[in-house]
């Protein structure tokens, strides 16, 4: 498989997370049209975290921030521009931006575990910045997948909710 194929296949692979994280974070429920067989309802089975209006829109903000940059991350791998790859996951997912949405948001309502989740992610970020460096997929990608677990543990454990 050539360096290119590879590069699409991880491609391909982030674009179907992200369709997935998205999915993840709208309303479960069932819909369908007249001519449709009816979707199969899942119940959600997510815990809520109640915040109120302008710290759920910065929560939001910083959930999308995080799937942009890692939009950015793959064009930058794609383009074997490893600084700028290292550059953004240290201070877009690492933690510093961590420390800083601390700051902005209200931490003592999300629960214990929600940080412990927050806190895997943003570990798997630092890992992912200090595999840049090697230039090597085969080392960075792993890490790399990491980061996309946490993401999505954390998508399917919580949900926010409306105060």
């Amino acid at each position: 498989m050539t360096r290119h194929s590879r590069f699409g296949n991880a491609i391909l692979s982030v674009m179907i997370l992200a369709a997935v994280v998205t999915a993840g974070c709208m309303d479960r429920g069932a819909t369908t049209r007249k001519d449709e067989v009816p979707a199969v309802y899942l119940p959600d089975v997510r815990t809520p975290i109640s915040l109120g209006t302008d710290a759920q829109q910065e929560h939001r903000a910083v959930m999308l921030q995080h799937l942009e940059t890692i939009q950015v991350i793959v064009n930058a791998l794609v383009d074997e521009d490893y600084e700028l790859a290292r550059g953004l996951t240290e201070a877009h997912l690492g933690f510093f931006m961590h420390r800083q949405a601390m700051a902005r948001q209200q931490p003592e309502k999300f629960p214990p575990a929600y940080h412990d989740l927050a806190m895997a992610h943003h570990e798997a970020a630092e890992r992912l910045a200090d595999a840049m460096p090697s230039h090597d997929l085969k080392k960075i990608l792993p890490h790399f997948n990491n980061v996309l677990k946490a993401c999505v543990a954390c998508h399917l454990e919580y949900k926010l909710k409306s105060s």
